[in-house]
């Protein structure tokens, strides 16, 4: 990356609202959908809102023991257990094999250990950081802090680098960074009870899109998920990105039906 390290300043008031303005549904009640469109600084972003409560989960492994590995995939097992798919994302770096590179955690189950060690790309740009999903609520740790107190998570990722870290960007962030990427990541809101998720429509450097979350999506937490193969499955959008093999998927299932 090349460039000048700077902090960041927040939005103006008047260019803040309306990108909030823009998140919100026609009939300007928020929550009417779960994922809308929205613009900052020129590139376009897809963002989705799950409140706590919601029957957000990660998937890895189908029940025939390989990968899921894809969205269609994904929703013919949630189909078959009577269950709609309201959205999905890639959730985290993997392997060649599509194996987790940090801690995942399904139903409660860790199915791979948390990495601490500095390391190349992304995920090695100290600090990375964890999502956690728990009945009550959401939240967004760097990995040490994680592991210190480790919160008890029905589900979780690790990903990296952390994008906002108690409400100031990644220290290694840089504003002319030519480092530029289709990005996508999740953000908690500081009560922990509405997870954000976005993906860029354009290439993007962290430090905008890490801007992206803290000034925009007021998020004092985020972590970036993965790059070039970020990808979404928003049907409400008519959104159902194509492309390789993933690894971790996270996703948000509808009510069951009663």
């Amino acid at each position: 990356m090349t460039g000048r390290a700077v902090t960041g300043r927040a939005m103006t008031g008047k260019r803040k609202a309306l990108a909030l303005a823009l998140l919100l549904p026609a009939g300007g009640a928020a929550g009417a959908q779960t994922c809308q469109d929205t613009r900052f600084e020129g590139t376009a972003y897809t963002v989705c809102d799950v409140r706590a409560g919601a029957d957000l989960r990660l998937w890895l492994t189908a029940p025939d023991g390989r990968p899921v590995g894809s969205f269609e995939r994904l929703r013919s097992m949630t189909g078959a257990q009577g269950r709609d798919l309201v959205f999905a994302m890639n959730a985290g770096m993997y392997h060649a094999d599509r194996s987790p590179v940090g801690l995942h955690v399904e139903a409660g189950e860790t199915l791979a250990p948390a990495v601490t060690s500095a390391g190349g790309g992304n995920f090695g740009l100290l600090p990375n950081g964890i999502f956690c999903i728990r009945p009550d609520g959401f939240a967004v740790v760097e990995t040490k802090t994680f592991l210190a107190a480790p919160p008890a998570c029905t589900y979780a990722t690790q990903s990296g680098p952390m994008l906002v870290i108690g409400g100031e960007l990644h220290p290694r962030f840089l504003t002319e960074s030519e480092s530029l990427n289709i990005r996508n990541g999740v953000g908690v809101t500081a009560d922990g009870q509405t997870a954000r998720f976005a993906i860029s429509a354009g290439p993007v450097n962290f430090h905008t899109f890490g801007r992206f979350f803290r000034d925009v999506l007021e998020t004092p937490d985020a972590l970036y998920l993965d790059g070039s193969i970020s990808r979404i499955y928003a049907p409400e959008l008519g959104r159902n990105d194509g492309g390789g093999p993933l690894g971790p998927i996270v996703g948000l299932l509808a009510p069951a039906p009663e």
